[in-house]
């Protein structure tokens, strides 16, 4: 869902500098509806939660449908005979986990399944990724089977399954999953012989045709209109369509867990949890807080992609500890808010969030970071312990603005997002004009959260971009007529100056286009007739 009401600069100004406010969390749980019927009478059920079809049945009625059938039987895999997702599990398998986890976000990052046929090759690529850099994965996967089949078997299906009489011909496995992943799970299931209908990793064709596409190729069209189809996704529609027994069924007992769902990495709850589906740590972090960081510094690095890579560890450090301030405000949110404010992520969030890992992390990337910011000269003990002191700093000042009231945070949240905006410069000198820049970026984030306490339920739509650069100009000038203009006449100002352009252009546009003469329109309406 979005949470932007006017896209700016592909993220809304709420995006840009809002920190704590999500939308209330929506009813996640599947609810069902149980309506009258049985076996022979297929009765729907009513699906409170996702996409219905009109094939909609309770597991029982399914079970029951199977007992009566006769014909071809099309079972889906994943949810549905495995209660869990192959795919998901064998990503799972790969070892070391970390680095697996890097790849996947690297990959969600790139997204080139774009170039393939949309997010239905995006599996594709995953266990292709997974194949290649973890070659061992397919011998864990094996070993892994017998024990996630013992796990997740639908034994009430099986038991339908291997009833005497029940079916006179084999199911038929019919996934999108893919062929080298469900062969050995389907026998672990129990059925050796059943015949595997799924996707090819040589080609991305199979998964993005679809189901129906992969059934009508492998057992022809006679055999699918004469089969019952058993499924739990409404992304097999068209199969559903096509056979002559459709039937959706969603098995309370099944789970979806997303593979290396409890590694930690920085970033993660940030991007699934806190700003789900707003890509906020390239278009918030990196478009802002981090190019303010570098533009205001460069030009006083000896040595200037040392000293980028090393803010970028920097940013991950200190990232690593302000995101677990996010997690305790959404905690505590939850815990004691009357009406809190959270994504619709929050209740069913898989997102590992451990308490001393983020440490871990911040002390590694901080160290990293503060070697490559001094070279070619040495760190000195006082930079590691400034460093330590600015994480344990932003770590008390969150938990201490996440515990106070509403209004009390108003002035908290001016701390936040100074921090967020200078806390290297205990390390690394700055420009007189960059700490205009960075004055000018952590008033405009302020600003609109103070409107908001003040004003309201709702976000103001305030022109973030358009606030900053006037700022940024306020203060550039204020700087010139102290410190002399010429401290203004250098690429670090023109470079922040456009930046700041840049990123406020079509807020500028949008006001220029809003102008509008007062003392022409009361010309004109006189002179109308």
């Amino acid at each position: 869902m979005s949470l932007c009401k006017r896209p700016i600069e592909g993220c809304s100004q709420r995006d840009a500098v809002h920190d704590m406010g999500s939308p209330p969390a929506l009813a996640s749980k599947r609810t069902f509806m149980a309506l009258p019927g049985g076996a022979g009478n297929l009765a729907p059920v009513v699906q409170i939660y996702g996409n219905a079809t009109p094939h909609d049945v309770s597991p029982e009625a399914a079970i029951g449908a199977i007992l009566a059938h006769s014909g071809p039987l099309l079972l889906d895999l994943d949810e549905t005979l495995y209660l869990s997702n192959s795919t998901e599990d064998f990503i799972d398998s790969a070892r070391p986990r970390l680095l697996a986890l890097v790849l996947m976000r690297v990959l969600d990052a790139l997204r080139p399944w774009r170039w393939s046929g949309g997010e239905a090759t995006r599996d594709v690529w995953r266990v292709r990724c997974i194949a290649v850099c973890f070659p061992w994965t397919g011998y864990r996967w094996k070993k892994r089977v017998a024990e996630l089949a013992e796990k997740f078997a639908n034994l009430r299906l099986l038991a339908a399954l291997n009833s005497t009489g029940t079916v006179r011909t084999t199911p038929v496995i019919a996934t999108v999953g893919f062929h080298r992943i469900v062969t050995p799970l389907v026998a672990a299931l129990g059925l050796p012989q059943a015949r595997i209908v799924a996707a090819r990793l040589s080609t991305f064709a199979d998964r993005r045709d679809g189901k129906l596409n992969l059934a009508l190729g492998a057992l022809g069209d006679d055999t699918v209109r004469s089969a019952l189809v058993l499924t739990d996704s409404a992304s097999d529609l068209e199969l559903l369509n096509a056979c002559a027994r459709p039937l959706r069924a969603v098995w309370p007992e099944a789970r979806y867990r997303r593979a290396l769902s409890n590694v930690y990495v920085p970033g993660q709850y940030l991007t699934e949890v806190k700003r789900p589906g707003n890509r906020y740590i390239f278009r918030g972090i990196l478009l802002e807080d981090f190019a303010f960081w570098v533009l205001s510094s460069i030009a006083l690095a000896p040595i200037p992609v040392l000293h980028v890579l090393g803010l970028a560890f920097l940013l991950v450090s200190f990232w690593a500890i302000y995101e677990r301030g996010y997690v305790d405000n959404d905690l505590i949110a939850a815990r004691f808010e009357e009406r809190p404010k959270l994504s619709a992520t929050f209740a069913d969030s898989t997102v590992a969030t451990p308490r001393w890992q983020p440490w871990i992390w911040a002390f590694a990337c901080g160290a990293i970071g503060i070697v490559l910011v001094r070279r070619p000269g040495n760190p000195a003990a006082v930079d590691y312990l400034s460093w330590i002191a600015v994480l344990l700093a932003i770590h008390g000042w969150f938990a201490l603005y996440n515990r106070l009231d509403k209004r009390t945070r108003i002035w908290l949240f001016a701390g936040l997002q100074f921090a967020r905006s200078a806390a290297f410069v205990v390390l690394v000198p700055i420009a007189p004009i960059g700490a205009a820049a960075l004055g000018a970026h952590g008033l405009a984030r302020w600003v609109p959260y103070y409107l908001y306490r003040l004003g309201g339920k709702d976000w103001p739509e305030t022109p973030f971009y358009l606030t900053r650069l006037l700022f940024f100009v306020v203060l550039a000038l204020l700087l010139g007529l102290s410190q002399g203009f010429a401290s203004l006449l250098t690429g670090t100002a023109l470079a922040l100056l456009a930046w700041n352009l840049f990123r406020a252009r079509r807020e500028l546009a949008a006001a220029w286009s809003g102008v509008e003469r007062v003392d022409r329109s009361r010309e004109m309406r006189n002179q109308a007739p």
